[in-house]
């Protein structure tokens, strides 16, 4: 039987809520108030990774692809801050709601409805987005190494997801989704959770090493999410290809 990384249950999922996307207060909530953080984090390392010197579009000419793009949260952002983006999603429903929301934005995005393994497209990529995806997809090995094949050389892939711990269970999934609501109940799969050591074992059979890695936590007194040395729910890790 052929590999993929595709989870159909897991697309129908997303798919079903696909018309919140762009609803701060809807079911991707979290990632609204995640947004800040995170673009923060890959604006700054690719700043410091390319060596670039431009305040008024930062990531100017740089080649991004955000795989599992959702309703294009973070790819528009992407874009705003001068970046060529691509960005591709298993989920047409999800496709098709960020290009109806591109529309709006008058960016200029390249929105296909793939998967790594089946994306065409005759290039590489300067920097691989991996946010909130790998928990979801079927065959996290194969699924690092398409995404690997993607990346130039010296280029910079970063993942975002949550480690398999008793704590990030008892938070992402009972607090979370059971007792705040902050999300559907069903979201996340514990047994989908990944150890950022699995990460890295991974990211080196395919040339990538890591960069850096740090926790994300949420302060409920500030309601924002902030970078943390505490990795033991969500992390993001920046790796570089070799």
């Amino acid at each position: 039987m052929k590999r993929t990384t595709i989870n159909k249950e897991e697309i129908e999922k997303f798919s079903e809520i696909a018309e919140e996307w762009w609803d701060p207060e809807g079911k991707f909530k979290p990632l609204h108030k995640f947004n800040p953080v995170r673009i923060k984090y890959i604006k700054e390392s690719i700043i410091k990774n390319f060596k670039i010197n431009n305040n008024k579009a930062p990531l100017n000419n740089i080649d991004i692809l955000d795989i599992g793009c959702g309703g294009g949260l973070l790819t528009e952002p992407m874009s705003r801050l001068g970046a060529n983006v691509t960005g591709i999603d298993a989920s047409l429903k999800n496709i098709k709601i960020a290009q109806a929301h591109l529309k709006k934005s008058k960016l200029k995005i390249n929105y296909q409805c793939s998967s790594p393994e089946n994306f065409k497209l005759n290039k590489k990529f300067d920097v691989i987005l991996n946010m909130e995806i790998v928990e979801h997809v079927n065959d996290l090995e194969l699924f690092i190494k398409k995404s690997s094949e993607l990346l130039k050389v010296n280029g910079l892939m970063f993942v975002a997801t949550l480690n398999k711990t008793l704590k990030s269970f008892i938070f992402a999934i009972v607090g979370a989704e059971y007792i705040l609501r902050w999300l559907p109940i069903g979201t996340h799969e514990w047994e989908k959770f990944v150890e950022p050591s699995k990460l890295i074992n991974y990211g080196k059979e395919c040339s990538l090493k890591l960069e850096k890695i740090d926790g994300i936590q949420f302060n409920p007194f500030s309601n924002k999410w902030h970078l943390s040395d505490d990795k033991s729910v969500n992390y993001i890790a920046e790796f570089k290809k070799f």
